[in-house]
């Protein structure tokens, strides 16, 4: 697999994006996407699973349904969430807003937003940004890029090659997301598109593991977004023999890249998130089933008591074990073995489920670098996981006290 440097969704063949400024930040920054495959193009996505649901959530799931979709349209500023019936109509106008302008059906555009919850979208600015993102379309994608962002700090994009069948074959991606993160996907939007040809049923089961493995294991601040999407684009440019079976040759070097690039754009995810000093990495290994490995991993790195001693560089190990014990795994609570990493250091800090002795600066020191890694070993099975949070910093209450202002 090659990494593609400053790679991103306009990296596979016969993909174009745009981001301009339509005004509805009042920041004046970049804040309207669209991305649009030039060639058919099989689709699919995963939405949040909060029961209170954005617009722009509920038209993209339709439009989803037939796996048609070639464009999308993306707005923020404004999550268009708990809008009513107002906001099904405005996310279905952005949809055909940009359907007429690239001569598609309405059902073949899926839309995003993200920004404020509860407010209603400036459709004279949203049809003006849209049709001036049109006019922008170019496989310079880094401007959309930087439009989907909201509180983040950094740009999230990813692209690689692989070879599939004999040619090559590129995966990109873009993603957003800073604060309101957690497991069950937060307030993300990610956004794939490859030149691999793949039947569309595969192409939503794979994708639907990979998020499983990347977005649904990110946890910033506990809170589930109303609007977090990731949805995938595969138009076939590439020329591959299509991809129709898991048990198809190099399948499972496609699966492999797709995860990859989720997974980093997930990690990028957690490492940028709101008010963040330092990146929480948790594998947890031999765990008796994959969902009490994701449930223990899930449970430490969304534990606020972790979090806040990991920023304060405070060597309080219990919170952990404690993390791990109301995770609802099943464990040997007597076998339980934790491993704390940073930098070039590496501490033992709990064995047969009770806390050891152990050089407690090592551990602060170790919880003071940029990328704490806190390995847990359950020996109660062969399953493993791994998860992606942030340290919980002052910042993180100044950021969202002062949202709306």
């Amino acid at each position: 697999m090659k990494i593609i440097q400053e790679g991103g969704v306009t990296s596979a063949l016969g993909y174009v994006a745009a981001g301009v400024k339509a005004g509805i930040k009042a920041s004046g920054k970049l804040d309207m996407a669209v991305i649009y495959s030039q060639a058919p193009a099989v689709a699919a996505g995963a939405f949040t699973r909060n029961a209170v649901r954005a617009a722009p959530v509920q038209v993209s799931e339709a439009h989803l349904k037939d796996c048609k979709v070639r464009a999308v349209v993306i707005n923020s500023g404004n999550a268009n969430a708990c809008t009513g019936d107002a906001g099904i109509h405005n996310a279905r106008t952005m949809c055909e807003v940009v359907a007429n302008g690239l001569d598609l059906a309405t059902d073949e555009v899926a839309v995003a937003s993200t920004g404020i919850i509860g407010v209603p979208l400036p459709m004279d600015k949203i049809i003006a940004g849209a049709t001036a993102a049109l006019d922008q379309l170019s496989r310079d994608g880094d401007n959309a890029t930087q439009a989907i962002m909201t509180t983040d700090l950094t740009k999230k994009h990813i692209a690689v090659e692989v070879m599939i069948n004999g040619h090559i074959v590129t995966i990109g991606g873009i993603a957003k997301g800073s604060g309101m993160i957690h497991p069950n996907m937060g307030t993300m939007l990610g956004f794939i598109t490859t030149d691999v040809a793949i039947d569309p049923f595969l192409l939503q089961k794979t994708f639907l593991e990979s998020v499983d493995e990347s977005y649904n294991m990110v946890s910033v601040d506990g809170d589930t977004s109303t609007n977090d999407s990731a949805i995938i684009l595969a138009n076939g440019l590439a020329g591959n023999a299509p991809l129709v079976s898991e048990q198809d040759a190099d399948f499972e070097t496609f699966r492999a890249a797709l995860r990859f690039v989720n997974q980093t754009l997930a990690m990028k995810i957690a490492e940028d998130g709101e008010g963040a000093t330092k990146l929480i990495e948790t594998r947890v290994y031999n765990a008796k089933t994959l969902s009490d490995a994701r449930k223990v991993a899930k449970s430490v790195i969304g534990s606020s008591l972790v979090k806040t001693a990991i920023f304060g560089g405070d060597a309080n190990w219990g919170r952990i074990l404690c993390a791990v014990g109301y995770s609802a795994a099943d464990l040997l609570v007597d076998q339980i073995e934790i491993f704390v990493k940073g930098g070039d250091a590496s501490v033992q800090i709990v064995a047969h489920g009770a806390g050891i002795a152990f050089d407690e600066s090592l551990l602060a020191t170790i919880f003071s670098e940029k990328k704490v890694e806190i390995e847990i070993h359950l020996h109660n099975g062969d399953q493993h996981a791994v998860a992606w949070g942030c340290d919980l910093s002052y910042d993180y209450i100044k950021i969202n006290a002062d949202y709306r202002t």
